[in-house]
């Protein structure tokens, strides 16, 4: 259990990464860099489903744990 809430912090740092680069790029580049939206928009998607998946495993896994 240890290592998945490891792995659920580091993920959600990875996916507010991801997000704080499209805050950027609405607050600084556009709309010159509007090409950039569908890459950076998916790649801050699939940053943020795998932190909900894991985050979804570890609520599990406490549930579990405490029943």
């Amino acid at each position: 259990m240890k290592e998945l809430d490891k792995e659920v912090k580091r993920l959600k740092r990875i996916a507010s990464d991801w997000a704080g680069q499209m805050h950027d790029l609405v607050e600084e580049r556009l709309p010159a860099a509007y090409e950039e939206i569908p890459a950076l928009a998916q790649s801050t998607f699939d940053a943020c489903q795998a932190w909900a998946e894991a985050n979804e495993r570890l609520a599990k896994l406490t549930s579990m744990q405490t029943s």
